[in-house]
């Protein structure tokens, strides 16, 4: 998939060697939203054009990190996934919120901003 240079730094591809770092290190700075998906999954490809939307939408206010399941088999297994896509937000280093299969784009911007204000609160206890 094709990103702008503005959007590549919010949308990266997520693999096991680096999921601390690019997932879990980021997340003390913003939120991150892991999208675990398969090529093969419908559902997946339905979801992933509105949650690139809304990262353009949000303008930086959350990340999303992309992980291919058949890949990176031990990341799902981790989290236990049980279907796809399954979509994990993490905020300062934990997993506080997850859902499964395609949403609508007022879910999906539910979702987010309950994310972000959690984020946001938890920002504020560590000052």
């Amino acid at each position: 998939m094709h990103h702008s240079p503005k959007d590549r730094a919010l949308i990266f591809d997520v693999e096991e060697i680096n999921f601390e770092e690019r997932v879990v290190a980021r997340s003390h700075e913003s939120s991150v939203l892991v999208d675990i998906s398969a090529e093969w999954c419908a559902p997946c490809r339905v979801l992933a054009p509105l949650l690139h939307k809304l990262v353009a939408a949000y303008d930086g206010k959350f990340l999303l990190g992309l992980v291919d399941a058949d890949e990176n088999m031990k990341i799902a297994g981790r989290h236990k996934v049980r279907g796809f896509p399954t979509v994990v937000a993490y905020s300062h280093g934990k997993e506080i919120d997850r859902f499964h299969s395609s949403q609508t784009e007022g879910f999906l911007r539910r979702f987010i901003d309950s994310v972000i204000e959690r984020h946001a609160a938890g920002m504020q206890k560590t000052i």
